[in-house]
This record gives C-alpha cells, sequence and structure tokens, in this order.
C-alpha cells in the first residue's frame, strides 16, 4: 500500500491536492456571487444575503462579522463605504455563511442514487525527466458517503477535507498514492 506524498513536485511534476481541487469543484457548485465586492451591487448582493432574516444575521455574527447594525444600515444606504478590511470581512462572512448553506443541498445531491461519479485527472508531468516518470491516467470513480469531504468544505478544515479525500481514494486500490495529487477533479450535483 503506498504511503502518502511528502516531497511532491521534486522532479518536476506539476499539480494540486486533490482535496484542494474538490474544494474548488465545490465552490463553483456553491453558487457564489459574481460580482466583485468592489462594486456597489456586489457590496449589496453580500450584505442582502447576510442581513435578509434574524437567522441570517445571527449567522453572519457567528461566521465572524462584528460590525454593528448601524455601520451595515449606512452600507446599505450608501451612505457610508467599507473599509479594505471590512470588506475582506464581509466577503470571508458571506462565503462562510454561504458554505454552510449550501453544504445540506449538496450533500443530498451528491449522496442520491448511491453517489456520484468523480473524475480524475492525474497531474501534469510534461516538466519530469523521462526516466522519472510514471504511467498515469484518467480514472474515475464513485463516491457513495460524501458526509465527511463536505463537513470538512463547509468548516474550512483543509486537514479534515484531505483526510477525507484520501479516504475516498483508496478504492482506487493499490495506486491511489498516484490520485492524491491531480490537475483536476470534476463531478456535478
Amino acid at each position: 500500500m503506498p504511503e502518502r506524498t511528502n516531497d511532491f513536485g521534486h522532479y518536476g511534476a506539476q499539480g494540486i491536492k486533490g482535496s484542494e481541487a474538490v474544494a474548488r469543484q465545490l465552490d463553483n457548485l456553491a453558487g457564489y456571487i459574481t460580482t466583485p465586492i468592489t462594486a456597489r451591487r456586489g457590496l449589496l448582493a453580500r450584505l442582502n444575503y447576510l442581513t435578509r432574516s434574524n437567522h441570517a444575521r445571527q449567522a453572519a455574527r457567528a461566521a465572524g462579522l462584528t460590525v454593528t447594525d448601524r455601520t451595515i444600515k449606512a452600507w446599505l444606504t450608501g451612505k457610508r463605504r467599507p473599509s479594505r478590511a471590512s470588506l475582506e470581512q464581509i466577503e470571508t462572512t458571506y462565503r462562510t455563511v454561504r458554505r454552510q448553506n449550501v453544504a445540506r443541498y449538496l450533500l443530498r445531491r451528491l449522496n442520491n442514487g448511491g453517489g456520484t461519479r468523480v473524475e480524475i485527472h492525474p497531474f501534469n508531468q510534461s516538466q519530469v525527466d523521462g526516466r522519472f516518470q510514471r504511467v498515469l491516467k484518467y480514472r474515475s470513480l464513485n463516491i457513495r458517503q460524501w458526509d465527511t469531504i463536505i463537513r470538512a468544505w463547509a468548516a474550512k478544515d483543509t486537514g479534515a477535507l484531505d483526510n477525507a479525500w484520501v479516504d475516498a481514494i483508496v478504492d482506487l486500490g493499490s495506486q491511489w498514492g498516484q490520485y492524491e495529487y491531480v490537475s483536476a477533479v470534476g463531478f456535478a450535483a
């Protein structure tokens, strides 16, 4: 059984951790607001999302939004403009709350019908000397239980997400270690 990769890229291979690729795909599926927060429309959309109900305001406070209701009202009416630090805080809080809200939906969709087929594209070896290259191919895998992956993604726990990804790819058999780092991971919900 292979061990975890300790020195990826030593011979010139290029790629990202599979767990990071999964997180990126889940972020794409989460459907964040695409208008930048620096634009008035993007700021208003995020603030409305975070303050539309008492439950949303509580979730925003729990996720780290520390400004007062008076300040938020001034931002919404356009009387004041948030500082750069406040914009970063709003964006971080928005993404955290959005992840938590979408996690239940994604979990239900990804676990539906016995799991979801995941396409795993191997890392790029074009810069690796021929004598050190491995024979890698595109693989697909049906992940039946997404609970730990989604929970780790929603909590932004990269360590737990990495462990959950490795637990999932062990089903590839003895070659699972070759797919700890990838160029892309694809799936749909």
